[in-house]
């Protein structure tokens, strides 16, 4: 018998899915990886229950299927999919907020809930799930977890792992935990190993997580942004160094680059932003008094770097610059028209104070490559998002965008920084995590065959370098050139 045929005689028929059709949509996530080979699995199982994923992981323990948990597929690291076949457990029907504590500031709910919503559902109670992905509108709160995603207000309220207070895990052998101490509703606990980080984070190697205990905070009263223009890239970053130094702590600093700037502009000419080479956006957040204090300090320490500095706490303004920063992504595209984004090589992060040095080395890389790139990010925490764009067509300039990703991932290595700063490894970079960790990548081998012995969990993600449709050279030591040619199948 097939695995979905078995899956059937455990689960509701409907619950189970193996048509062709069904298993190609479930063969790609938001990847440039996914997009040049999509990996389909043998089978789909849409749990609606933690019964559901404990059925589903004991089967799979016994005969040796490999596992793939799924949330919303946005992820941008090939690390939802199939990888080498087997049940992808699409986890987006759990998605109930299933009790908001006003009194204790938690909230309960299961992986699928999609950030947006759930600070939706937050907001009449005046609280506030603050991890802020830019795909809020899309990301459930799962895949946030398992990716420990940050977004742009970490650089003042940190990660999803700072949030996340407890969880229920089924391990791979269908065991159901809960980490965070059982039953508890406390907002810390030094009791034993923190189970509850060493899975956020995990993307799904180690367990699956059905429900999320959430730590939540008060929506601010108050919110002021501050604009900053810059002629120069190094004084856009002695701006952000000198903010830090004066002893304000923002809720979110965005840079833009000059090809970002002109993007927007194109994509929607209304906004009119400033051609410099950096814009970066500083935003204020907290009591009126105290907000307003931070606005018009941020603006006097950056005027001596700044072309211009401005400020403001009206609601308009602040939602128009905002809007202009939530527009790039998608914004981009309109430099390079019939062009479409590859998302590989597209989330380093490295120290703030190199931030500059990093932003001149990727348009070398861009002008090397021939393949135009735009780059935007949270450069408060040293986050950057370089967005590539190719004719996907072109199997040259898909050889190209690959050598520019290496590229990309080896200069954030060279500068001191990591290979991903929030969108998590995936398999896309898997190949890098033995030169990034050391020998910390074998003591993270070892976790994860004492909770997973048999390799069933995500294979491929993290930890092992999948099979690929072609040959991305790595380079021996950080900074040595590597000769290899690429062949995308």
């Amino acid at each position: 018998m097939s695995i979905a045929a078995d899956l059937r005689g455990i689960l509701k028929s409907s619950r189970v899915l193996d048509a062709p059709a069904e298993l190609r949509t479930y063969a790609y996530d938001a990847s440039f990886l996914t997009q040049l080979a999509p990996r389909a699995p043998d089978a789909v199982v849409i749990a609606e229950s933690t019964e559901d994923v404990s059925a589903v992981m004991r089967f799979a323990n016994a005969r040796h299927i490999a596992v793939t948990p799924r949330g919303a597929a946005s992820g941008q690291a090939a690390g939802a999919v199939a990888l080498t076949g087997g049940i992808v457990l699409a986890l987006n029907a759990m998605n109930r907020v299933l009790e908001i504590d006003v009194a204790n500031m938690q909230a309960f709910c299961e992986p699928g809930v999609v950030h947006a919503q759930l600070n939706a559902a937050l907001a009449p109670h005046g609280l506030l799930f603050p991890p802020d992905p830019g795909s809020s509108r899309m990301a459930t709160v799962g895949g946030m977890a398992s990716t420990n995603a940050h977004g742009m207000r970490a650089v003042k309220y940190g990660p999803t792992s700072a949030w996340v207070l407890g969880l229920e895990v089924v391990l791979p052998d269908g065991q159901v935990i809960e980490t965070g101490s059982v039953g508890s509703r406390a907002k810390q606990s030094s009791a034993g190993l923190e189970l509850t980080k060493l899975i956020v984070g995990a993307e799904g190697t180690l367990g699956v997580v059905t429900r999320l205990r959430l730590k939540l905070m008060a929506i601010p009263p108050a919110r002021a942004i501050v604009l900053g223009l810059f002629d120069a890239l190094e004084n856009a970053g002695q701006a952000v160094q000198a903010v830090f130094g004066a002893g304000v702590s923002p809720s979110a600093i965005e840079v833009l680059d000059e090809r970002c700037i002109q993007a927007i502009n194109l994509y929607r000419p209304a906004m009119d932003l400033p051609r410099v080479e950096a814009l970066i956006l500083f935003e204020a957040d907290g009591n009126p008094p105290g907000v307003r204090w931070d606005a018009e300090r941020v603006c006097a320490v950056i005027a001596p770097f700044a072309q211009r500095a401005e400020w403001s706490d009206e609601p308009a303004r602040i939602n128009a610059l905002w809007e202009a920063r939530s527009l790039v992504g998608a914004a981009v595209g309109t430099l390079r028209p019939g062009s479409n984004r590859a998302y590989c090589g597209e989330d380093i992060c490295v120290p703030v104070a190199r931030i500059p040095e990093t932003l001149r080395a990727i348009q070398d890389i861009s002008a090397r490559h021939r393949i135009p790139i735009a780059t935007y990010g949270h450069i408060g925490g040293g986050g950057l998002h370089p967005g590539h764009l190719i004719d996907g067509r072109d199997p040259d300039e898909i050889q190209r965008v690959l050598r520019v990703a290496d590229d990309i991932h080896q200069l954030a290595l060279r500068m001191g920084g990591t290979t991903t700063g929030e969108h998590g490894v995936g398999s896309a970079r898997a190949p890098y995590m033995a030169q990034e960790h050391g020998a910390a990548l074998e003591v993270m081998r070892r976790l994860k065959r004492a909770l997973d012995p048999h390799g069933i969990m995500n294979p491929g993600v993290i930890f092992d370098a999948p099979p690929l449709p072609f040959e991305l050279p790595l380079t021996g030591p950080v900074g040595e050139p590597a000769e290899a040619t690429i062949d995308p199948g």
